[in-house]
């Protein structure tokens, strides 16, 4: 779907969609066309429950005295039209609708003239893109009808110019969100360690140090408890090294380091997974896929950042050389992991990497992201991803900047009780800590290896994919978390 953006003319055929402001306030195009077509859309408002809220909308067939197959009114609510997040959802939710109806062609006004003009209808453009999504390279049968139709949304602002400028880094941001919405969606014997890697190798054409280290390098660095989760596994497991140099000379040239779990397939190794919904464990590798995606987008839009992403890699597989429960690893850290379960295996990965990052890049602040547990979904369903921290302030601006783009946190404590439930009997640390507080248990794990960084643990396991549609997230991969974290950079340490 092609997006552009031009000077406002009176829409003389196709699809039109217009604003319509709370209790059915018309706006300038909205009222040219209804005294057009001799009141049609007055008409139309009154025989419906249309009222012009944030979230209606209501589509006129064919009006009258008018040329246009189509007029689409879409409620803005009161003055303003609300937050950035909701022109965003505005978006997503018009180009469905556009869809729906097989449109081929549609042209947006904004009618909203004035300096933050370009920056709404840019908003409305990034959540149209972000909503035209799809994951369909191995459908081979499907009927037109089942097709997306849109092939052009054309915008139409006083300054389509400004509008241009301000769309081209959310743009570069929504292809970092399909990149990793298409790695986090791919089965798993397409998406394995190597492979995975890669995959993060094509950010070299972005300006992106790639490292790919393999088997006999982790273990000269002691990653045993990485190794471990794929020892089972005729897939090798990888460890991604990204490195995205946008600022060289920062006043602290120390990085902001993110973390992903990348678990390409979890059966749950010896401690074997019901069959029931295993499928979904394609996904288990979202938290690497989100990291490169991030570091993607900020290259792509030349974030002025120095940014490291590391990404662990494994295939979690049952067979005779697999780990057993029961078995005691060393860290690269030193310390002694009694495996209980080798279905908690996304913390083990974590466990090296979370110290390799520490260890050779000295971050100013590590941030990872796993799909961690199912007792964050039990905890807090799939409306929120669990953050934990052991710093406040990282913490606000996690939250903050979580509310802006749509994806929302929910702080989970840390304590020393919960810290105690880890300790095993056999070696330093267990990794597991019994059936509660599971999800909070796993985050101390994770504590026990982070050496006095400021760091925050993001469990998506509840968020990283849709069971249906939403505005701007189409039923499927997320991505959720590249444009947190996106935002988060911009924020505070983009320069």
């Amino acid at each position: 779907m092609k997006i552009t953006f031009a000077e406002p003319r009176p829409p003389r055929s196709g699809t039109v969609v217009v604003p319509v402001g709370d209790e059915r306030t018309l706006l300038a195009t909205a009222k040219q066309l209804d005294e057009e077509s001799g009141g049609a859309l007055t008409r139309a408002m009154g025989a419906s429950r249309f009222k012009g809220r944030g979230e209606e909308s209501l589509a006129v067939l064919a009006p009258a005295h008018l040329d246009l197959s189509r007029v689409l009114l879409y409620g803005i609510g009161k003055e303003g039209g609300g937050e950035r997040s909701a022109w965003q959802n505005r978006g997503g939710q018009i180009l469905a609708q556009l869809n729906g109806a097989g449109e081929t062609m549609a042209t947006v006004m904004i009618d909203r003239a004035g300096p933050d003009e370009a920056a709404i209808a840019a908003d409305f453009a990034y959540g149209a893109k972000l909503r035209s999504y799809r994951f369909d390279k191995y459908r081979t049968k499907e009927k037109p009808e089942q097709k997306p139709s849109l092939e052009e949304l054309v915008i139409q602002i006083e300054d389509p110019a400004a509008a241009k400028r301000a769309f081209q880094p959310l743009e570069k941001i929504a292809e970092a969100v399909f990149f990793s919405r298409d790695l986090i969606s791919e089965p798993a014997n397409v998406i394995y360690p190597e492979t995975l890697a890669a995959a993060a190798r094509s950010l070299e054409k972005f300006g992106v140090e790639v490292e790919i280290l393999d088997e006999v390098q982790m273990k000269k660095l002691g990653m045993n408890t990485l190794l471990g989760v794929g020892q089972g596994s005729v897939r090798p497991p990888r460890l991604v090294v990204l490195q995205w140099h946008g600022n060289r000379k920062a006043k602290n040239p120390a990085p902001i380091a993110f973390i992903g779990k990348g678990v390409t397939f979890d059966t749950g190794g010896i401690s074997i997974k019901p069959a029931g919904g295993m499928e979904d464990m394609k996904w288990d590798m979202a938290g690497s896929g989100v990291v490169i995606g991030l570091i993607r987008a900020l290259a792509a839009r030349k974030a002025k950042v120095n940014a490291v992403g590391i990404a662990g890699l494994v295939e979690n597989m049952p067979s005779g050389s697999a780990q057993r429960p029961g078995d005691i690893v060393v860290s690269m850290s030193g310390q002694t992991v009694e495996v209980l379960n080798t279905d908690a295996e996304g913390r083990l990965v974590l466990a090296d990497a979370l110290w390799y990052c520490q260890q050779r890049f000295k971050p100013q602040i590590m941030i990872d992201l796993a799909t961690l547990t199912g007792a964050i979904i039990v905890a807090l369903g799939s409306e929120h991803a669990g953050l934990f921290s052991n710093n406040d302030e990282l913490a606000d601006r996690l939250l903050a900047a979580g509310k802006q783009v749509g994806e929302k946190l929910w702080r989970m404590p840390l304590a020393d009780g919960y810290d105690k439930m880890m300790d095993s009997d056999a070696a330093d640390v267990k990794n597991i800590g019994g059936r509660e507080a599971g999800s909070i248990t796993a985050a101390q794990f994770l504590q026990r290896f982070v050496n006095g960084v400021t760091w925050a643990h993001l469990d998506i396991a509840g968020t990283t994919w849709s069971k249906k549609d939403a505005p701007t997230v189409p039923k499927g991969a997320t991505a959720f978390g590249v444009r947190l974290l996106d935002r988060f950079v911009t924020d505070h340490y983009d320069e």
